[in-house]
Parts: C-alpha cells; structure tokens; sequence
C-alpha cells in the first residue's frame, strides 16, 4: 500500500520561491508556485512578468515519508506548522488558488485581519453562513459570540473557516 500525498506549505528564504520549486522538480517532487501575471513598466516598455503569489511560500503534494527530502532542499526554510505538525492544505483549496490565477491577473493576496468586536462569517459547520462578532483571537483560533439564531452561543472557531462580514451602508 502506498502512503497518500497531501499538500503541504513551505516557508522559504525570501525570494527564493521559483527557485525552490525548480529545485523540487528537479527531484521529481510535485510542488506549484502560484504565480501572479503582473503588468511592470520598463523605461521603454510595458511587460508582463510572472511573481510569486505568496511571498515566501511554496506548496508541495508528498508523503510524510518525503518530508525530509523536501526539508533538504535548498532554499527551503521549513514546512509551515500548525498544532506542533506540518500544515496540511486541502486539495480542493490548492484547485481554487489555480482556477482564480487562470482567469485574474494583478491578483493580490492579503492577508485576513481578525481583530477583537469585528464582524465576521462562518464558512463551514454547523453555522455555516452565520455572522458572529469576534471576542478574542488567539493564534489560529478564534472565540465568537453567534447572535443571529435567538440564544448567545459562544464558539472557538479556526481562523480558517471565517471570513470578514461586509460592512452595510
């Protein structure tokens, strides 16, 4: 039986992100480079050139066994962590970053700001597509207060699965 491979992200030195996923390759390793078609002004000319979507970042689909192989690499600093273990990134999430980057270009990617009393919506659960109002962000974790069903019901949520609520008006 042959162990699954799971995407996983990694954290490189800072530009070095094509050149750790040339390296990858060159080992026969899966990884992707989400790259951004970005429009940059020459002193002569207009050009599109390719940038790494997530500086610093690259994601790899391997084996638990092929972990350290992909830590050897040069340029890689270490897998991106979550709860003491490398982070595992759905393949489904790895498909939407592709799909978006075919059909946009000049895509920027910021990062979520979750701070104490704003408004954000779940997006998966039980309370999927309910808003809540943030208590306390600790980590990748997040406590909210969800009004909208008649009760005051508190829940740790992962960051992941909120997004910030629309601001009416």
């Amino acid at each position: 039986m042959t162990a699954q491979k799971k995407w996983y992200a990694l954290y490189t030195k800072p530009r070095w992100e094509k050149k750790v996923h040339r390296l990858l390759a060159d080992k026969k390793i899966e990884s992707y480079c989400p790259l951004n078609k970005v429009r940059r002004k020459w002193s002569d000319r207009m050009k599109t050139v390719e940038e790494p979507l997530f500086k610093s970042y690259v994601f790899v689909r391997i084996t638990s066994e092929e972990q350290t192989q992909v830590r050897m690499t040069n340029g890689v600093v270490n897998f991106v962590y979550w709860q003491g273990r490398p982070a595992i990134v759905k393949d489904r999430e790895i498909e939407v970053i592709r799909r978006f980057l075919n059909e946009f270009e000049n895509v920027q990617a910021e990062p979520l700001n979750i701070e104490t009393d704003s408004r954000v919506r779940i997006r998966q659960g039980i309370f999927m597509d309910k808003e809540a109002k943030v208590l306390r962000v600790q980590g990748n974790q997040v406590k909210v207060i969800i009004e909208s069903i008649g009760y005051s019901l508190v829940a740790i949520i992962n960051k992941s699965n909120l997004m910030l609520a629309k601001k009416l008006g």
